[in-house]
């Protein structure tokens, strides 16, 4: 009887895990990802917009 509580708990670890992992770490992730995207996104208009600013001026 004792096994089948342990088996039991076992299902049910993963599964917790597999909630944890699928409900709060990857939308993290891909929230973190779309955070990056939009930076270089900026830095880049900023790079270009300096870059056409340094050529005007010759």
């Amino acid at each position: 009887m004792e096994r089948m509580g342990r088996i039991v708990m076992a299902v049910l670890g993963v599964l917790l895990a597999l909630y944890v992992v699928f409900g709060f770490v990857l939308p993290a992730l891909f929230g973190l990802l779309k955070l990056a995207l939009v930076l270089a996104l900026v830095a880049l208009a900023v790079v270009a917009a300096v870059t056409v600013v340094a050529r005007l001026k010759r």
